[in-house]
């Protein structure tokens, strides 16, 4: 393991942050999990526009300039090597008292923590790609009146959990559906449903149709890539509203994670 603390390396066992920290007392922080190989970071720049755009309409940093996140990310990336790696980065908004600030000055100034931390990949048995995975479907249920929901933040206890309870039934990944019941997601996951000759994936964060409820759903980087080759292989694709009867009655259904390849 290799660790990256506000700009230093350091021993894992000294990566340390203050207590008081926002991530750490309230959750206040957004990540990206990345995948890299032969010393680069598969779509680096579409990680870090995610993260970017979330602290911005989240009110964690803004700007957050993707530059030097970049240049931290490739300094990890020169001193790991070029084997296989997990990256994770995560980004709190520091030690600031975030409501004092806000009544004090009208505005937050924040001064963020960022660890980025490069491990070796988990290794994903075949039979889970060659022959496929049981899903349960989460408990809970995705609220689009949520504005914090589509963005990764550092508030995953409910996915572990819902991911906790799907182990504990034999399954890999739990589907979540919103409060409509249109299915919305996995816990780690993008979904796509394949009907016919169409290929067909909920709506993400940034794509609703004007006037509409905002989607709690993850924009993925694994779901972009592959909806780009899609249309570049002349797939017809529909990201559209999708109902526990399309996922029964689908041709074929499959999920997405950078991390899974």
């Amino acid at each position: 393991m290799l660790t990256w603390l506000n700009g230093a390396f350091v021993e894992p066992s000294d990566a340390k942050v203050p207590v008081l920290d926002t991530g750490l007392q309230h959750g206040v922080g957004l990540f990206e999990t990345m995948h890299a190989r032969e010393g680069r970071a598969f779509r680096l720049p579409d990680h870090l526009e995610r993260l970017a755009e979330s602290a911005s309409e989240l009110g964690l940093a803004d700007p957050l300039r993707p530059e030097p996140l970049a240049e931290a990310v490739r300094q990890v990336l020169q001193r790991w090597g070029r084997g296989a790696a997990r990256l994770r980065l995560t980004l709190t908004a520091g030690t600031v008292n975030m409501l004092r600030q806000a009544r004090e000055a009208g505005a937050v100034q924040v001064e963020p923590t960022l660890l980025i931390v490069a491990s070796p990949p988990t290794p994903f048995p075949s039979p889970m790609f060659e022959q496929g995975v049981s899903v349960t479907v989460a408990n809970d249920r995705l609220n689009p009146l949520d504005r914090f929901a589509g963005h990764k933040t550092l508030w995953y206890w409910p996915r572990l959990a819902a991911l906790r309870e799907a182990a504990q039934a034999g399954a890999a990944e739990a589907l979540w559906f919103d409060v409509s019941n249109r299915l919305a997601c996995g816990c780690t996951s993008n979904a796509f449903l394949v009907k016919g000759d169409t290929l067909l994936t909920p709506i993400a964060r940034g794509e609703e149709p004007q006037g509409g409820l905002r989607s709690p759903v993850l924009p993925g980087i694994a779901r972009r890539t592959l909806l780009g080759l899609a249309a570049d292989c002349g797939l017809r694709v529909e990201r559209c509203s999708l109902t526990v009867d399309d996922l029964l009655g689908a041709d074929e259904a499959f999920l997405t994670n950078v991390s899974w390849g």
